[in-house]
């Protein structure tokens, strides 16, 4: 996965409604800490893209091949199984902090976290917000 391979558009389904019907009370209330967590380091108000990511902010790319679209700067989606938090420029830069998170997996730009009690709260914040640099690097405001 690549910066823009969150293949969904944003949608205009109210966040806040989404997290309240999630019938998990853990995810639910994980969800909200995030999305708390989320607006204050990006800025921006949450909102959804597709009918399950909750994102903050918003960038354009375009590949050498002409594809081109818009998607989410950072965000996350509560998911029956856990949460997965998306870092847009992926990990590959960040393992130094990766390494003081605790308990998760990971993909290419996806970090998979069963509940928000698993990991050092400090640390996902800290990951995020270099993810947040990181892009805004890339893709300039």
């Amino acid at each position: 996965m690549t910066d823009s391979d969150i293949q969904t558009e944003a949608a205009e389904i109210d966040p806040h409604a989404f997290i309240a019907a999630i019938e998990h009370p853990v995810r639910r209330a994980d969800a909200r800490v995030l999305l708390d967590m989320m607006r204050r380091l990006t800025g921006e108000e949450p909102r959804m893209w597709g009918e399950t990511i909750i994102g903050f902010g918003a960038y354009h790319y375009q590949y050498a091949s002409g594809r081109e679209g818009d998607s989410l700067r950072t965000g996350f989606s509560p998911r029956k199984s856990g949460l997965v938090v998306y870092v847009m420029p992926g990990y590959d830069k960040f393992s130094l902090i990766l390494d003081r998170l605790g308990k998760f997996k990971d993909g290419k730009a996806c970090l998979y976290i069963t509940k928000l009690a698993d990991v050092d709260l400090v640390v996902l914040e800290e990951l995020v917000a270099a993810g947040l640099e990181e892009m805004g690097r890339k893709y300039p405001k």
